[in-house]
């Protein structure tokens, strides 16, 4: 059976020194990261740059690691660039909350701004045509770095999710548009998203990841470890087995598994180093489900969607009237008046946007009737 190699590796804390050589152990399995960059390379390192918020709140992956990963291409002769589409804000000002502007610039990497957008017709698949950052697509070699976290619409995001980094800016909206309310459509859209980039090299910031209602909202925990590996989705797979999370918990690995798509089973791969088991955290909470995971007949969905399925809540102490989940909104179902951050129930497509671009944690996931009776029926079960 054909399979693809997974490095796993107990990493405590962000201590440089330590990093350093934990990388190389990562890596070594793989090859080291000569086995990915030849000198002269363009090398993209693409981080999790979702907001510009500090390290410790695990919003974003750690100063630190990108840090290692850049010494490391810089070794083997790779000339290295940095850069990401945030959610909220202007690129370069993230890059320097989240304490990644200052890695770039000790380092002498370059700074990709993920501003420009190419066409990309991908040839297959549902989504025929996709706009991409030219910064990713000039590059001879990406390499992937996401931050393990919760994701209120997903369930998690890792290494396939990250790299719905390289739509820029508004784009992202009119692709949540395009899958409607459809998560399995979404999710399929991030898998093709991510044959069409294939980056080269998936290292996972899994030491202190995020839980509850991520990405951006989530708390902070300790988890222990680094993943690696040349498969997005197979490094997903690992992911989800070291928090303890079944595939249908997840909606890229069950559409992935739905499609039979390489890396999402088990066997697929080769895993290098401890087993997920072992560094499990004690306790995880996941994101809360948004919608009941069983099939009913459109003519019975619709009256009953508000009781089906999760959404968004004001938390009117909490909210600062800013606009900015207004403006990021892709159906436009929410407005600012005189009463407050109003939310259409009915225009809304549950796509979580607003939560997760919040600063200031002012939206909540407010679960329906029956979707609440069914998990108490049926509570959600780690692996």
């Amino acid at each position: 059976m054909k399979t693809t190699p997974v490095s796993l590796r107990a990493v405590t804390d962000y201590d440089p020194l330590a990093l350093d050589s934990h990388l190389r152990a990562l890596l070594a399995p793989l090859g080291g990261m000569a086995a990915f960059v030849s000198p002269g390379q363009k090398v993209l390192l693409k981080p999790n740059l979702l907001a510009g918020k500090s390290p410790e709140k695990a919003v974003t992956t750690h100063p630190e690691i990108v840090r290692a990963v850049i010494r490391l291409v810089q070794e083997v002769g790779g000339v290295v660039s940095v850069g990401d589409s945030p959610g909220i804000g202007k690129p370069e000002a993230v890059a320097k909350k989240c304490g990644i502007w200052e890695v770039i610039e000790s380092s002498g990497a370059l700074f990709a701004p993920f501003t420009e957008s190419v066409n990309v017709t991908t040839g297959s698949g549902t989504f025929q045509h996709l706009e991409l950052a030219r910064d990713i697509l000039d590059a001879d070699v990406v390499i992937n770095l996401p931050k393990l976290k919760t994701h209120q619409m997903m369930g998690l995001t890792c290494g396939v999710k990250n790299l719905f980094g390289a739509v820029v800016g508004l784009r992202k909206p009119q692709l949540h548009l395009q899958a409607g309310t459809s998560k399995a459509t979404f999710a399929l859209m991030l898998l093709e998203l991510a044959a069409t980039i294939r980056p080269a090299l998936t290292i996972v910031d899994a030491i202190v990841g995020m839980e509850g209602d991520g990405p951006g909202s989530g708390d902070p925990i300790q988890i222990g470890a680094l993943i690696a590996g040349v498969e997005p989705l197979a490094v997903d797979t690992i992911a989800c087995e070291l928090l303890g999370l079944t595939p249908s918990s997840v909606w890229t690995q069950k559409v992935a598994e739905e499609r039979n798509l390489f890396g999402c089973h088990r066997q697929q791969i080769e895993l290098f180093g401890p087993t997920p088991q072992s560094l499990r955290p004690t306790r995880f909470t996941p994101a809360h489900s948004s919608d009941v995971n069983f099939s009913l007949p459109g003519f019975l969905k619709r009256p009953l969607r508000r009781s089906l399925t999760a959404r968004p809540e004001v938390d009117d102490e909490r909210c600062q009237r800013c606009g900015i989940c207004v403006e990021a909104c892709p159906p436009q179902a929410m407005q600012i008046n005189t009463q407050g951050l109003q939310i259409n129930d009915n225009t809304c497509i549950r796509c979580f946007c607003c939560q997760e671009l919040c600063p200031h944690a002012a939206l909540h996931t407010r679960q329906g009737l029956l979707l609440r009776l069914a998990q108490f029926l049926n509570p959600p079960r780690r692996s």
